[in-house]
């Protein structure tokens, strides 16, 4: 939770019209989730940004509006979220797949080319293809290892029947690179599904909250018309 400031209350009361003497409960200082729970669609950003001082984006998933929000913003398709950017910013989210010695090596060669040994190119030139190599090689023996184990254990567990000609053809026909191919994109899948739910949750470091969860242009139409209806009980 962020470290508590001074939180001024009275200009969110005046707002509202609600008492300034303390009395009023849920306290907005006090119960900050309790009080936008039942608030936030009747206060604008610049006051419901003060709130980020005292509540987490974790604690405020509670809150229904919010949660609204952060699911639409998704459905926004930020360029944050996707899977390019979404890498890079939370690598330790990312498991690696069979051609992340691929990519690492590519990136170990841009990196030579452009980082290491600045202001001199004598060596620059061997060295990233050298890197690339390197790295490309040591995540395929990483494979082949776990393959080897992997097919050791289907061995001892299960001793096939014969493979009629037919089964055998079909096996034939299947293209390692195409299932490859198709592991990876489902594997990417997976990590932006696994990403966008930690947006939702409230549990990724590094990434604006308070643009979604204060952004009132992403309520949908039920929610504006609970805004509306809370005015006109109070105008009565």
């Amino acid at each position: 939770m962020p470290s508590e400031q001074s939180f001024e209350t009275t200009p969110i009361l005046t707002y509202l019209g609600l008492e300034k003497d303390g009395s009023y409960s849920p306290s907005p200082s006090e119960q900050p989730i309790e009080f936008l729970v039942k608030h936030i669609n009747h206060l604008p950003p610049h006051l419901l940004l003060k709130f980020s001082s005292i509540t987490s984006p974790k604690e405020r998933t509670v809150i229904h509006v919010i949660r609204n929000r952060r699911l639409k913003y998704i459905h926004t398709q930020p360029a944050e979220l996707s899977f390019t950017s979404a890498r890079h910013t939370w690598l330790t989210e990312w498991p690696g797949r069979e051609r992340r010695g691929v990519e690492e090596g590519h990136d170990e060669e841009h990196w030579a080319q452009s980082g290491f040994m600045e202001g001199t190119t004598k060596y620059v030139k061997k060295l990233g293809p050298l890197l690339r190599d390197y790295e490309e090689e040591r995540e395929a023996e990483r494979v082949r290892t776990i393959r080897r184990t992997q097919s050791v254990a289907d061995e001892s567990r299960f001793i096939p029947e014969e493979d009629s000609d037919e089964d055998s053809n079909q096996d034939e026909d299947v293209d390692p690179s195409i299932m490859e191919a198709e592991n990876e994109v489902n594997n990417k899948a997976e990590f932006v599904r696994h990403i966008r739910e930690r947006f939702i949750y409230g549990l990724l470091d590094n990434i604006d909250y308070d643009k979604v969860d204060w952004d009132e242009s992403l309520d949908t139409d039920n929610d504006r018309e609970a805004e509306e209806r809370w005015f006109d009980d109070d105008e009565d």
